[in-house]
């Protein structure tokens, strides 16, 4: 794989974990979810906040594959990575992983389906054009376009 268009580093706290100290696994997509906001914030420069709250645009997840690879343990240090794999008109199809830093071991990976919804009337919109134009960018700065 290309390398990731943003990617962030991260602990694998006590919170993330079940009883027997590994991560229970909802929690890998809570982090991925994290992981996008960040990158609309700081790597797009579009502000994920502004595009909920102000723009009232959703990004609902239709479509979500995930393959677990290896155990990821309280205090383990990870890399946080994603990239684009589609970008639609109304969709964006995102190849995210959670990779062990001191191990190099992908620990999991997720292709996620996120489509452009208008949060008035809930329906599928077109990806607005300044946010389409960004990451058409970032694509083409990791020459992923």
């Amino acid at each position: 794989m290309s390398p990731a268009l943003f990617s962030r580093e991260r602990l694998i706290r006590f919170s993330d974990c079940d009883p027997a100290a590994i991560i229970f696994y909802p929690q890998y997509f809570v982090m991925f979810n994290g992981l996008v906001e960040d990158w609309f914030n700081e790597g797009l420069q579009v502000g994920y906040q502004r595009t909920i709250i102000t723009r009232r645009i959703g990004l609902p997840i239709v479509r979500l594959e995930a393959d677990f690879k290896a155990v990821s343990k309280m205090g383990d240090q990870v890399l946080l990575a994603l990239n684009v794999e589609r970008l639609g008109s109304r969709s964006l199809t995102l190849q995210s992983t959670c990779t062990g830093l001191n191990d190099g071991v992908v620990r999991m990976g997720m292709r996620q389906v996120l489509v452009f919804m208008s949060l008035e009337n809930y329906q599928a919109m077109e990806i607005p054009e300044d946010i389409h134009a960004a990451i058409s960018q970032n694509m083409a700065a990791f020459g992923s376009a």
